[in-house]
């Protein structure tokens, strides 16, 4: 039995102000990320592990050696820092709701905030249990700290039991992975791994080894700027035709409101500009990645129809890379999910594939050559007020980690990349 149980480590870590900022040039983004950081270099020297540091860049990286005498791949397990800025991480007062019986919840600090079993039928799910919520005017924190918990437990587990026999076992955790950046500044060659396992998923029981493929795509407009007061037949407003463009989108598909499971779409997300000159940005995002220069195409074709009625308007196009699904890289390592399930039958759970629709550090650590999957933490609601987590399906990611090392301890002999 770990010293400190998941749900204590969870509620002292959510109390610590870790939100990261989208508008910051800075790394990491908030400074305040780094007093987590710290705290958890100092609890992982305490229980034993090995080789810990904190980097100028806020990432924790650690080492679990070997106990085994096989020539075993190093595994590393993945967990980030930062909460989002969707909703205040300021002054977060963790609340243990113990024995769970099924009712809504009234969170005392925002009467309106309310848990409701109705509308989050999962509750459903922890009756007789116990959760852990936020107590109204701050989000929660699980989404990642549940991970960062059930890491954390998971290495004082490993490092006080040496009958649990595994490979070296590298601990990693990132800032900023909320505003994007997680990896920008992960040094591979310092963190030494071969394969990896971020804890950022969702229901018990979850194993998320796919995600979206994902573009920012841009529509430049110059338009043709005249005095107002003398531009009959001359002016063409770049907002107003920026606008036309919006409007002209598929309404009923290829856009977020109306699509689901593994539909992709495009979204508008900002639009800035003047008479002159206006921007449209969109996000494009699909799990066939050929398919995002086909949504692309769409945007392209609609701007075209739209600018080629008004003479003298330039249109110009811009994409940028932002992720690629981790699966394409994961298919190539059967093993990596094979040893997930066993693991997670060994620990008397379902095993329930879901693709996420969106991103995870896994999906740009798997393209940096880091094949990276996805477990569950149990965390519901995130980055909103609501958010709340088991306490249960965090000591069962837990014991499904420690289920994992075993598993590729015994059957994980070079299997190097």
């Amino acid at each position: 039995m770990p010293s400190v149980s998941v749900a204590d480590r969870f509620m002292q870590y959510v109390q610590i102000d870790t939100q990261s900022n989208p508008q910051s040039n800075t790394v990491p983004t908030t400074e305040k990320q780094r007093n987590l950081s710290s705290l958890l270099a100092e609890q992982l020297k305490q229980i034993g592990v090995k080789d810990v540091m904190v980097n100028e860049y806020g990432y924790v990286y650690a080492t679990i050696p070997s106990n085994s005498s096989k020539d075993l791949p190093v595994l590393c397990f993945c967990a980030h820092i930062d909460t989002a800025p969707d909703c205040s991480g300021t002054h977060v007062k963790p609340i243990l709701h113990k024995n769970y019986q099924g009712q809504s919840i009234v969170l005392p600090e925002d009467t309106g905030i309310v848990l409701d079993p109705e509308k989050m039928p999962y509750l459903n799910q922890h009756i007789g249990k116990d959760i852990i919520s936020a107590s109204g005017t701050t989000l929660l924190g699980a989404d990642d700290k549940a991970g960062v918990a059930i890491i954390m437990t998971f290495a004082e587990i490993v490092c006080s039991d040496d009958s649990i026999l595994h490979g070296e076992i590298k601990i990693l955790f990132t800032p900023d992975e909320e505003v994007g950046r997680g990896t920008n500044h992960l040094d591979m060659e310092l963190l030494g791994a071969d394969f990896a396992y971020t804890l950022d998923g969702g229901e018990l029981g979850t194993f998320e080894d796919e995600t979206f493929s994902a573009n920012g795509f841009s529509v430049n407009i110059e338009g043709v700027i005249a005095h107002p007061g003398y531009a009959k037949g001359r002016m063409v407003n770049a907002i107003k035709l920026a606008a036309e463009i919006i409007a002209a989108l598929p309404k009923d598909r290829l856009a977020p409101e109306v699509t689901d499971k593994k539909q992709g779409f495009v979204h508008p997300v900002q639009v800035e500009g003047t008479a002159e000159k206006a921007r449209i940005d969109f996000i494009i995002r699909d799990f066939d990645t050929n398919q995002l220069k086909h949504h692309q195409a769409e945007i392209i074709r609609i701007a075209h129809e739209i600018s080629g009625n008004y003479p003298g308007v330039n249109i110009h196009f811009a994409e940028e890379e932002q992720y690629r699904n981790m699966k394409e890289v994961i298919d190539r390592y059967p093993y990596i999910t094979e040893f997930a399930k066993e693991a997670y039958t060994n620990a008397r759970l379902p095993f329930v594939k879901e693709p996420i629709r969106g991103g995870t550090d896994g999906s740009r650590l798997s393209f940096m050559g880091l094949p990276c999957p996805n477990i569950f933490t149990g965390m519901q609601a995130i980055h909103s007020k609501k958010e709340w987590v088991g306490v249960y399906d965090m000591e069962k990611a837990v014991e499904v980690l420690v289920n994992l090392v075993k598993v590729w301890e015994e059957k994980g002999e070079n299997l190097h990349k």
